[in-house]
């Protein structure tokens, strides 16, 4: 083939206690790149659909051209590509828009290629795409993207490992991203260097709650994790209304819920779909009342999605 399309989506990382180490595939929203081959060597970023014209042209400064970039020179440049990228998702939102823009160009150029490359090349190649974005080259985006479902992930660069995690069949969940930004970097630049010894052991005993319910299907005990002793205590003053939604979310029968990475979008879990959608609503309510933004984005998903594909 000398020219693909695919698609990546949308991540909610995280998941409030599991800090850098957490994230789930959701249905929509994502972004869909269309690589062609070209005789010329390296990488040309073309065209950037719905970002207003607000991202990076050029391909070092663009993470799906980035992520192209490493993976061609690991496979040893043996053709150029260009890239169209066409942004589904919303900037600086916290639903890993930079990771779906690496993931879904390294699918693409991928296919180009007469056999695939490993997946944990590829993530390796997107973490170096996150590092362009977001100053360091975490994973918790790009590898739900890429890999689907819900996922944990542990160390850094050549040494990161990624684990399937079990979801029960029937959780879904409420996305709510209000109409405002938050930069990753910026983000975390508000991150402590240390952390009292109370709130590690509270954490560790947080993410434990969380990995526990969703091995059992325990959406009591799933919902008890979802609390952050790290980020989010720093992080929600950028949301109005934030506590107003959570509370809201709880009263409408969420199983828990918390920012989707460094906000300002809000996650909430649900035992259905019909209860997803109830959550959604109270949690839009909450946010307009306390003026978060000029509107509203909803989007109702399974928990732990397929990842990436071609088109």
């Amino acid at each position: 083939m000398s020219i693909v399309t695919a698609w990546a989506p949308g991540s909610v990382s995280n998941v409030s206690s599991g800090f850098d180490v957490l994230g789930f595939a959701i249905e929509e929203p994502g972004d869909r790149v269309t690589a062609t081959r070209e005789d010329a060597a390296g990488v040309r970023i073309t065209e950037v659909r719905g970002d207003d014209g607000r991202l990076p042209r050029g391909a070092g400064e663009n993470t799906a051209g980035v992520a192209a970039r490493q993976l061609l020179a690991h496979r040893g440049d043996p053709f150029g590509v260009s890239l169209v990228l066409e942004k589904g998702m919303p900037l600086a939102s916290g639903l890993g828009s930079s990771a779906a823009s690496a993931v879904a160009a390294l699918v693409a150029v991928d296919a180009l290629f007469d056999s695939p490359t490993p997946r944990e090349v590829l993530l390796r190649c997107a973490m170096e795409g996150e590092r362009i974005a977001c100053g360091t080259g975490h994973a918790d985006n790009v590898a739900p993207s890429l890999y689907g479902g819900f996922v944990l992930v542990r160390g850094r660069g050549e040494s990161v490992r990624v684990d399937s995690l079990p979801v029960p069949p029937e959780l879904w969940c409420a996305v709510v991203h209000p109409h405002l930004e938050v930069p990753t970097r910026e983000a975390r630049s508000k991150l402590p260097d240390r952390v009292a010894l109370a709130d590690a052991v509270a954490q560790a005993g947080n993410v434990a709650a969380l990995v526990a319910g969703l091995a059992v299907g325990d959406t009591e005990l799933l919902a008890s994790g979802i609390e952050d002793r790290f980020a989010e205590p720093v992080r929600t003053d950028a949301v109005p209304g934030f506590a107003a939604a959570k509370a809201a979310a709880g009263d409408a029968g969420a199983c828990g819920c918390g920012l989707s990475g460094s906000g300002p979008t809000m996650f909430a879990f649900a035992p259905d779909r019909s209860a997803a959608e109830h959550v959604a609503v109270a949690m839009r309510e909450a946010l307009a009342r306390a003026g978060a933004g000029d509107g509203t984005d909803l989007w109702i998903s399974r928990v732990g999605v397929p990842g990436a594909r071609v088109l």
